[in-house]
C-alpha cells in the first residue's frame, strides 16, 4: 500500500481513494452486522423480575396488616371530624345555656330564693344537659384521637417490616442483575476481544498487503465493535476491562513499533554500506522522485538542501540525488527516467 500520492499517475491516485472508500464502506457494513449481533447478546438470559425476589408468604400478611390500619385510619379521620363537628355544636349550646342561665340568675331580684324559681330550675337543668352533651362529644373526640393513635402504630409498623422485606428483595435483584451482568458482558467480550486479535494480525502482517483495504476494513470494524459497540454495555466493573485491554494493546503496538524502528535503523545502516548504484536500483524511482520532491533523501531519508545548485548528492549517505541529462546536460532528479528538458530517457 503506497500512502504518498506525489509522482503517482491520476488514475492511480484516485485508484487509491478508491480503495480505501472500500475499506470504509467494508468497515461499514462489518459495524452495522456487529451492531445487529451486538444488540441480540442481551437477549442471550434475562433477570428475572424484582417481585419474583420477594417472599410473598411473609409479605401478604403484612400487606393486609397495613392495607386494613390504613383503611381503619381513612375511616377513623372521618369519624373524628364529624365528632368534632358535634363538639363545636355542643360547645355552642352549652355557652348558650349558660348565657341563658346568668340572664335568668340577674332578672330574678324580687324573688326571694332565686334557686326555687320555676324558669331558673329550667335553666340550670339546660345548661347541664348542654354540659353533659359536651363532655360526651369530648370524650368521643378523644377516644377516635386514641383509636387513630394505635392505628399510626399499626400502620408505622407494617410499614417498616414491608421496607425491610423489600430491601432485601431489592438487594437480592441487585446481585441477581449483576450476575447477569456479568455473564452477558462476558459473552461479548468474547465476540470482541477475538475481533481484536485478529485485527491486530492484520495490521502486523496484511496491512500492506495486496487486499489492504479488507484488512483495514476489519480493522476499523475491530476498534469500533470493542471501543463504541460494547462501551454502553459495560457494568462499573468493566471499565477495568476496557482500560486493561487498552494497556496491552498499547504495548503490544508500541513494542511493535520500537522493534519496526529498531529493525528500519538497521535495514538502513547496512543500505548506507552498499555502493550507491545498488542502492540506486534497489529503490523504488516513483517514491524516490516523492522524496526529492520533498527535500528528503531517498536513500537514508534524511532532510537534503534541494535549492542548492551544486548540491547533487546527499552529505549524509552519499547517494547520488541530481544528475545532469546525457542529451542536454540539465540538472534534472537522478531518479527521473526522462529528462524534463529534452524528453529523452536515460541510456
Amino acid at each position: 500500500m503506497t500512502m504518498s500520492t506525489k509522482g503517482l499517475r491520476l488514475a492511480e491516485v484516485w485508484f487509491q481513494r478508491g480503495l480505501w472508500i472500500i475499506a470504509i464502506v467494508f468497515a461499514g457494513f462489518l459495524i452495522g452486522l456487529g451492531g445487529k449481533v451486538v444488540g441480540d447478546l442481551p437477549r442471550v438470559e434475562d433477570a428475572p423480575g424484582r417481585d419474583a425476589f420477594v417472599d410473598r408468604q411473609v409479605s401478604a400478611p403484612m400487606q393486609a396488616r397495613l392495607s386494613k390500619a390504613q383503611t381503619e385510619l381513612a375511616a377513623n379521620s372521618d369519624a373524628i371530624d364529624q365528632a368534632m363537628l358535634l363538639l363545636t355544636a355542643a360547645e355552642h349550646d352549652t355557652q348558650q345555656a349558660r348565657e341563658a342561665f346568668r340572664t335568668t340568675i340577674a332578672t330574678r331580684h324580687a324573688t326571694a330564693d332565686a334557686q326555687q324559681d320555676p324558669a331558673v330550675t329550667a335553666h340550670a337543668q339546660a345548661l347541664e344537659a348542654a354540659t353533659r352533651r359536651e363532655r360526651d362529644a369530648q370524650a368521643r373526640v378523644d377516644s377516635l384521637k386514641q383509636s387513630r393513635l394505635t392505628l399510626e402504630r399499626e400502620r408505622d409498623t407494617a410499614t417498616r417490616s414491608l421496607d425491610t422485606l423489600n430491601a432485601e428483595a431489592d438487594e437480592r435483584y441487585r446481585k441477581a442483575q449483576r450476575i447477569v451482568e456479568l455473564r452477558v458482558f462476558g459473552i461479548r467480550l468474547l465476540f470482541t476481544l477475538p475481533l481484536l486479535l485478529i485485527a491486530g494480525w492484520l495490521f502486523a502482517k496484511k496491512r500492506q498487503s495486496r487486499y489492504w483495504p479488507f484488512a483495514w476494513g476489519f480493522i476499523f470494524f475491530a476498534l469500533f465493535a470493542f471501543f463504541v459497540e460494547l462501551v454502553p454495555y459495560l457494568p462499573s466493573y468493566g471499565g477495568y476491562v476496557r482500560y486493561a485491554v487498552g494497556i496491552v494493546l498499547t504495548v503490544l503496538l508500541g513494542r511493535y513499533a520500537i522493534r519496526a524502528l529498531s529493525r528500519y535503523l538497521e535495514r538502513k545502516r547496512e543500505e548506507e554500506q552498499q555502493p550507491g548504484a545498488s542502492r540506486r536500483e534497489a529503490l523504488d524511482f516513483v517514491k524516490a522522485y516523492a522524496q526529492v520532491a520533498a527535500k528528503v533523501c531517498p536513500g537514508c531519508e534524511r532532510p537534503i538542501d534541494t535549492a542548492d545548485p551544486h548540491a547533487n548528492f546527499c552529505p549524509h549517505c552519499g547517494i547520488a540525488v541530481f544528475n545532469h541529462c546525457a542529451h542536454c546536460q540539465t540538472r534534472k532528479n537522478a531518479f527521473s527516467r526522462f529528462c524534463h528538458a529534452c524528453g529523452k530517457g536515460e541510456n
